[in-house]
């Protein structure tokens, strides 16, 4: 069985301890019952008459939640919380949520947030810790970005982490982060193993491009659609007023276009959307630039979205950043003069208005959806730490929240299926060409 397909769970003991939250072991009774060891989601469940599905335990996912019995006596935990990588909205609300539930549903009494990403663990930065509490984390939800900071890198320095995780005298760490974090979050977990160290680690997975493989959906993606759509509105308002409007908005998306497609959808106003996942051509009898040059003559204006990773092979981007993602070349700036320079090049008087609110978008607080799902996750990640899970990450898969296997999740990513109903769904909203492609 390989780390894609295994959905075991790592547990660091038997749990022996009896949760001080009070819940029924009933059905019928009219109140929360705990979750089983043996309660599961299972992870295909798509089918065709005759099919046979596999229920094998290493192909269904454990649920998450309270259990009756935890390893950990809250009396002796000491909580750590690090955020990691680039903004995204919902964060605080994550660390709300973690707090709230070790300190008023297990009495947990020490929680420390590490402050400036993995970084905060680095004796060279001295960068301190934070102790949180309910009082502290009270009414961060209201805004965004992460009250503990944030950093890119520093997660290959396993040794030096976990050397700061012993002094700190910590036996929990929720890790908020995308894929690299939860890749070190994976590196720190063996390292542990490898010191026979009785610490869980657990994490948060934030990626606001909602390309993490097996989950419905990722926290602070529905607020990047909802902020995403103000600025696509923004564009077809510029358009739409002026002779030969072309409004251009470059949105989220390194490798995965959910953002970008999403927000066509929402809006209805968008006539073109670019993403990673469909390769198109600028030139040509079939390309872009001609099937942009035609919806403006026939409608007098156009709004174009396209995700950042979109068209990089038309770029010069080398390099990898702090985390080691490649080096964008910025796509959004290089249309808007393509653009300009294929209308002036016909002679044509065209108005370009471009639009890139990314940070805006990284940076706004949850919207009501998010932060419903944001609380929900960081309870589940609270009660599965307590109960001896590692190696994991917290998410909702056919509505149900289950605990991921952290090298399971970062194995793949998810994308854009070209072939796939969403797809279908946004050519047809954009009634754009299906392919844009030059016959060969």
């Amino acid at each position: 069985m390989n780390d894609e397909t295994d959905f075991s769970i790592p547990v660091l003991g038997k749990c022996g301890i009896p949760s001080p939250i009070v819940l029924s072991t009933k059905t019928g009774d009219s109140q929360a019952n705990y979750v089983a060891d043996d309660e599961f989601v299972r992870f295909d469940v798509d089918a065709r008459a005759g099919d046979q599905g596999s229920l094998d335990r290493a192909h269904m996912f454990e649920k998450a939640g309270p259990r009756q019995m935890i390893f950990f006596s809250p009396s002796h935990v000491h909580a750590g919380i690090v955020t990691c990588g680039g903004l995204c909205p919902g964060i605080n609300d994550v660390i709300r949520a973690i707090v709230r539930c070790l300190w008023f549903r297990y009495g947990v009494r020490r929680i420390t947030g590490i402050r400036y990403g993995y970084r905060g663990f680095l004796p060279e930065f001295n960068i301190g810790t934070r102790p949180l509490d309910p009082e502290a984390v009270d009414e961060v939800h209201k805004v965004g970005g992460t009250f503990l900071g944030s950093s890119r890198g520093g997660g290959d320095r396993v040794s030096d982490i976990v050397d700061s995780i012993e002094r700190l005298n910590l036996n929990m760490l929720f890790t908020i982060g995308g894929d690299g974090t939860q890749k070190g979050a994976v590196a720190i977990a063996e390292e542990i193993e490898r010191r026979d160290l009785k610490i869980a680690v657990v994490g948060i997975p934030k990626t606001i491009d909602n390309d993490l493989s097996f989950v419905d959906r990722t926290f602070g993606f529905e607020t990047a659609v909802a902020k995403a759509a103000e600025a696509v509105t923004a564009a077809h308002v510029e358009a739409h007023s002026a002779m030969n409007g072309i409004g251009l908005v470059k949105l989220m998306g390194r490798e995965s276009g959910f953002i970008a497609v999403h927000t066509v959808l929402a809006v209805h106003e968008a006539n073109f959307v670019l993403i990673p996942e469909v390769p198109f051509e600028i030139d040509g009898p079939n390309g872009f630039l001609r099937h942009l040059e035609d919806r403006v003559a026939r409608r007098s204006h156009a709004v174009v979205v396209v995700a950042e990773g979109a068209g990089q092979e038309f770029l010069k981007a080398e390099g990898v950043d702090a985390s080691g993602n490649p080096k964008l070349g910025d796509v959004g700036v290089y249309l808007r003069d393509r653009i300009i320079d294929h209308f002036k090049k016909k002679g044509l008087d065209a108005t370009v208005k471009y639009i890139d609110p990314s940070y805006m978008v990284r940076s706004s607080p949850a919207i009501p959806t998010d932060s419903v799902y944001c609380e929900r996750l960081g309870n589940n990640a609270a009660h599965a730490a307590m109960a001896g899970r590692t190696k994991l990450l917290i998410g909702m898969v056919h509505g149900q929240f289950v605990h991921i296997p952290v090298k399971a999740a970062v194995s793949k990513r998810n994308y854009v299926d070209p072939e796939g109903a969403l797809w279908r769904d946004a050519v047809d909203a954009t009634q754009q060409p299906p392919v844009m492609l030059n016959p060969r």
